[in-house]
């Protein structure tokens, strides 16, 4: 039976089998099977803990949101709290300089001759990441004299010393990263600070936006590259997982937290997204967002994702029998296919094999419904709409009945029975877990953007390339579904950039992962002349977006806003009102 508490994706977990949710790509993140419990956001009023009771791990982040560890026997007694307002399951996350300082209009406020009256550089801003980790010895990230520029790096897949009041990681000072730093020998450096950037993503993030460019002579430096500097390192209870929205909620929390406290400004880059949910701002770690981003003066800038042009969505206006034709690639271990229309809308739904059997039309009704067409297993979960939100879920799982799935042309029916809207999107899982097959026959490239940079008070960014003028198809566009909320905001090269890599060198990265921090580092900038230098004590959040809005680079005969870019290139100088 449906738990109106829970979102769709939690219900169906609980009510799959052990062995269908092995085989599914999303079904059980979230759960330890070991332990039988499962990893939750909780949206909640009152004292948490009185609520719970013994025996459920928790940590308390920011307005009223939670993670909580709870045992599966006792999700159905928490949904039953009347204080407990929603529940949702963790999500897999994945990733989404030259040159493009120059395009982005930076060089003229770092100068000495800035129009600004100063050269900018980010003193007194803090600039973080959630991110990979960072290479804390590299030399864009030291002080002249060797020291550290990181003030606090979380390690959150290091066990053992926890910031207090989280529950995984360890947290390490500026004072023991230094520590680190005085020894010559690699390996007892390894010994007192062992977090390390595995991927460089995260490294390669920070050297945009706030690296100094010691190691090539001030050629490779990022925007603000005075700015102290903290690290949250993404981690996964599970070794080798993929890290999870629990994880990524919990870095934004500590962030904002630590900014507070140390009473300094902060830009906070997120460059990791997903593909579940309704892409209109309405999850839980949306709604979350929204809420960190109006705590203390922050700026938190997303990278809309790399899904522009993976064909994993598509759109229909149903208004007689319609079908969406699905290609599956050989070898595919598993997939699921997301289905969102407006609640108000009355169609039925069903599949078709590509030998020709079809399951369905299924039925609208709660609890979870099952079929089996050749060798596939089909989960079929129809949602309701949640208190905020005005849009129905219907949820497609595919599993193998053996190693694979049918691969070849399925077709989605989608049956109108009482139409008002019409509209119907539909989306694959991203990242890279598919098949080049595996896609949509016929896809649509707007809402494209990964979650969150869906929320609405982030500042979303595009990429596109800086020497061609040209926006990158690999992007993600907007405009967000249903709500219609301008994303991306703008767009900033995020083609072929030099930056810093792990090892103390440079490499050259793509994707919009490496065009958020442009203006994770041009929001510091901004902030140090407005409330560092006292020439606007307000210049943080949403009247940053507006600035940054209004500066940037429009090309004539384009129409702006537009999905692709925003309301244009991001251009640093031309956004000061001044």
């Amino acid at each position: 039976m449906e738990d109106q508490k829970l979102e769709n994706l939690l219900n169906l977990a609980l009510d799959a089998s052990p062995s269908e949710r092995e085989r599914s790509l999303q079904l059980d993140v979230g759960y330890d099977p070991e332990e039988n419990t499962w990893d939750l956001i909780l949206r909640y009023s009152g004292d948490l803990e009185q609520l719970l009771g013994p025996g459920i791990r928790t940590v308390r982040l920011l307005n009223h949101f939670a993670i909580a560890t709870v045992p599966e026997s006792q999700i159905e007694r928490l949904s039953e709290i009347p204080e407990i307002e929603y529940i949702e399951k963790p999500k897999n996350l994945f990733f989404a300089v030259n040159q493009g300082k120059s395009a982005s209009c930076m060089s003229a406020v770092q100068s000495e001759f800035s129009p600004l009256g100063m050269p900018l550089t980010g003193k007194g801003v803090l600039v973080a990441c959630v991110d990979s980790g960072i290479d804390y010895a590299h030399p864009d990230f030291c002080n002249a004299d060797g020291t550290t520029r990181i003030l606090r790096l979380w390690d959150q897949t290091i066990p053992g010393n926890p910031p207090q009041g989280y529950q995984i990681g360890t947290e390490y000072t500026r004072e023991q990263i230094n520590e680190a730093l005085r020894s010559s020998d690699r390996q007892e450096r390894e010994r007192l600070v062992p977090s390390r950037d595995l991927s460089g993503h995260g490294t390669g993030v920070m050297g945009i936006a706030a690296g100094n460019g010691a190691a090539s002579e001030g050629v490779y430096r990022g925007v603000a590259y005075e700015s102290p500097l903290m690290v949250v390192k993404l981690g996964n209870p599970r070794p080798g997982g993929f890290p999870r929205t629990t994880e990524l909620m919990q870095g934004i929390d500590y962030v904002v937290r630590q900014a507070v406290s140390m009473g300094m400004p902060v830009a906070l880059n997120l460059s990791f997204g997903n593909n579940y949910g309704s892409h209109s701002g309405e999850s839980l770690l949306e709604t979350y967002l929204d809420g960190a981003a109006a705590v203390g003066r922050n700026v938190i800038c997303i990278g809309t994702g790399n899904e522009g042009s993976e064909a994993l969505h598509t759109r229909e206006t149903v208004r007689e029998l319609t079908e969406v034709e699905l290609g599956v690639d050989q070898y595919e271990t598993g997939m699921n296919v997301q289905i969102w229309k407006q609640y108000v809308d009355q169609m039925e739904v069903a599949l078709v094999h590509p030998g020709g059997q079809q399951a369905g039309p299924f039925q609208e009704i709660l609890g979870p419904q099952r079929f089996v067409l050749g060798s596939t297993e089909i989960l079929i979960y129809y949602g309701k709409p949640a208190p905020f939100s005005l849009s129905q879920e219907i949820y497609i799982e595919f599993l193998p009945q053996n190693r694979y799935l049918d691969s070849g042309t399925w077709r989605i029916r989608l049956i109108p029975r009482k139409i008002v809207n019409g509209t119907v999107d539909l989306w694959l899982p991203g990242g890279g877990v598919l098949g080049e097959g595996t896609k949509f026959l016929f896809p649509n490239v707007q809402t494209t953007m990964t979650i969150p940079s869906t929320a609405r008070k982030a500042i979303s960014v595009g990429a596109y390339n800086s020497r061609l003028l040209s926006y990158a198809d690999f992007s993600g566009r907007g405009f967000t579904r249903v709500t219609n909320e301008v994303k991306p905001d703008l767009a900033a090269p995020g083609v072929e950039i030099t930056t810093a890599a792990p090892g103390g060198g440079y490499g050259v990265r793509t994707g919009t992962s490496f065009a958020a921090p442009f203006v994770t580092g041009g929001a510091a900038l901004m902030m140090q002349w407005g409330i560092v230098e006292r020439n606007d004590p307000f210049l943080y959040g949403e009247k940053v977006k507006a600035y940054l809005r209004r500066g940037a680079r429009r090309l004539s005969g384009v129409e702006y806003p537009n999905p692709e870019s925003g309301y244009g290139f991001f251009c640093l100088r031309d956004s000061f009102p001044v």
